[in-house]
């Protein structure tokens, strides 16, 4: 399965009627049936030639929209060694609710999935406990520590799609150069969360009117800057394709912009509360929407979303929101191509973690279930961009980055499928949620569009 593990599941067919079929890898895009025979596609279009199957089940998507399977390729699962924050079962469950078919999990766990062995224990947890397929990253080096190499050959071989050191960033340039290399060899990505340790230092909010106003340690928009600008350094000397997590800052939009103008071999992702968010919000509700309010794509009323106190926790996160101008570069930067990739970053933490003091709680946020939505809406909802590009985003573009055999509906394809319903409104709960952590700055936020059904390998296991 191309490195991707779910457990085995039973084989039948599945008639998928009347909606509108969008498969941005095959640029096809219109009301069409889809024909699930023995887990795969076996059939796509107005009318389905083949004689439907006895006791096929049928499934009218009038209305929806069905799409390939959704990939969120940045998951933190916590298994092994952290399972009071998450685990694959709780995790894939919560990927299920938010209609992902396939999720890539890091390697900062206990221990660090730095070797072949720690990459068999994840793939055989998944195997028993996964609903959704589950991909995993190596780690770039040992223990995640940024000190010494990690085997990326033997991690290659045990099936990781791509190398990472999680949360954390290679500090060494000599370091990260020379695992681009052997990554380059290997045909791996590397994939980075940029943090420039010596700009960031202590930060944990975003340097500016609001980290100033409320006391906050900054965190400059120029510490991610300074290692977008270093990847693409190696990634043009090395010919390694680089991709940049959770892009926060205009000044990374324009470098990524600017290297990929010229071939540079480099991509990046946004993330919903990179682009729904501001720091405002650090100084409660009230600030947020006299500040940001007409950024928030659906909301005309500042009155329909639930307060947020001052220096709420449950806001902070790694990167941090940023300023206003910060979140429309981002947004540029997905309308025009230049980001790639929408992903979620879910990151659960335990709530006592969460209840202490800004400077002492984790960063990060879960989002697994909301990471949908908050995309239709800020992105199409809002007129910056079509259904299609918000589908080829969680779809095809992570596919091709890291060579998954998914995000397509092609004949002979794994039926990994999501149907749609863009237009249904609803409210995301702490209570209700399918996750073990409920680190959500998104509670009780009222939403439109969501997935309705999540089908994995032909087999529905989620439906309205």
């Amino acid at each position: 399965m191309g490195g991707g593990v779910y457990r085995s599941r039973p084989m039948g067919s599945l008639h998928l009627r009347g909606g509108r079929v969008i498969d941005p890898a095959n640029r096809f895009d219109s009301v069409a049936d889809v024909l699930i025979s023995e887990g795969r596609v076996a059939e796509v279009g107005e009318q389905i030639s083949q004689a439907i199957p006895d006791g096929c089940k049928s499934i009218d998507c009038s209305g929806k929209v069905v799409a390939p399977g959704l990939i969120d390729m940045h998951v933190h699962l916590r298994e092994p060694g952290q399972s009071a924050k998450e685990t694959i079962e709780t995790g894939t469950r919560a990927a299920v609710r938010g209609g992902f078919t396939s999720v890539v999990c890091m390697p900062n766990t206990s221990p660090a999935i730095d070797s072949a062995g720690t990459v068999a224990l994840v793939k055989e947890k998944a195997e028993k406990q996964a609903l959704v397929n589950v991909y995993i990253t190596g780690a770039i080096t040992k223990d995640i520590a940024g000190e010494e190499m990690a085997p990326i050959g033997s991690l290659k071989q045990a099936g990781v799609v791509a190398i990472t050191d999680g949360r954390n960033c290679v500090q060494s340039h000599e370091l990260m150069r020379r695992a681009m290399e052997y990554a380059a060899m290997f045909g791996l990505p590397v994939i980075d969360h940029c943090q420039d340790e010596s700009l960031v230092t202590d930060g944990v909010a975003h340097e500016g009117y609001w980290s100033a106003v409320l006391g906050l340690h900054p965190w400059p928009a120029a510490g991610e800057e300074m290692i977008v600008a270093r990847n693409v350094l190696l990634a043009e000397k090395t010919g390694c394709r680089v991709h940049c997590q959770h892009v926060s800052a205009a000044g990374s939009v324009r470098l990524i912009r600017e290297a990929k103008s010229r071939g540079v071999p480099i991509s990046g992702e946004a993330c919903p509360h990179h682009f729904v968010l501001t720091d405002a919000a650090l100084a409660g509700s009230e600030k947020f929407w006299e500040a940001d309010g007409k950024g928030v794509a659906g909301y005309g009323d500042r009155k329909e979303l639930p307060s947020w106190p001052k220096y709420d926790t449950l806001l902070k996160m790694n990167p941090p929101i940023r300023s206003a101008a910060d979140r429309e570069a981002i947004l540029d930067g997905l309308t025009d191509g230049t980001l790639e990739v929408l992903a979620s970053d879910h990151a659960p933490h335990c709530d006592y973690e969460k209840e202490v003091e800004f400077d002492y709680a984790p960063f990060g946020v879960t989002g697994l279930e909301t990471a949908l939505s908050l995309s239709l809406m800020q992105l199409c909802h809002s007129g910056r961009l079509g259904i299609d590009k918000v589908i080829e985003k969680f779809t095809s573009a992570p596919a091709k980055l890291l060579k998954l055999d998914r995000g397509s509906l092609s004949v002979g394809a794994v039926a990994d499928v999501t149907v749609i319903n863009p237009d249904v409104e609803w409210t995301f709960t702490a209570e209700e949620t399918a996750s073990k952590s409920v680190n959500s700055p998104f509670n009780n936020w009222p939403l439109k569009g969501r997935a309705v059904s999540t089908i994995v390998g032909g087999r529905v296991v989620n439906a309205e």
